[in-house]
């Protein structure tokens, strides 16, 4: 079993709050991801995405997408070839996309980083990650 140590920012939300953000890799180019402990899949931007999948083979997901800040709405499925956290590297992800224009906003309107990708349990389960909010790093294991 390997054991990946991935450092991660303690990003403050107005004073009182707080997000998690990790380095990662999308084909090969530097990206922000939120972890969100409480969303199902992990999940791209539907516009965003096309800076690390140039031109993206978008597929309709037959199942509507629940969760931030959303009752529902319409997702895209899309092939990553490369999805990467620190030397962790996962070959050929089938990818959510969704509109995130309302967490860029929110992000914005704070003067926080811009997201990439949101990193949910789908991933978080597949390698038992641990949090450890001491150390600021979060371990996948493989």
């Amino acid at each position: 079993m390997q054991i990946y140590e991935i450092p991660f920012q303690l990003i403050s939300i107005e004073g009182d709050g707080f997000h998690i953000m990790i380095d990662g890799q999308i084909n090969g180019q530097k990206a922000n991801f939120l972890v969100d402990t409480g969303a199902s899949r992990t999940v791209f931007d539907l516009e965003g995405i096309r800076k690390f999948v140039p031109e993206p083979d978008f597929l309709e997901n037959e199942r509507l997408s629940t969760g931030l800040g959303t009752n529902e709405m319409p997702s895209m499925v899309v092939e990553i070839e490369k999805l990467g956290f620190g030397d962790l590297k996962i070959d050929y992800y089938t990818a959510i996309a969704i509109d995130l224009k309302h967490v860029h906003f929110s992000y914005e309107s704070l003067g926080l980083p811009t997201i990439d990708g949101v990193l949910g349990g789908d991933l978080l389960t597949r390698y038992r990650c641990v949090i450890n909010y001491k150390t600021r790093k979060i371990k996948f294991y493989n």
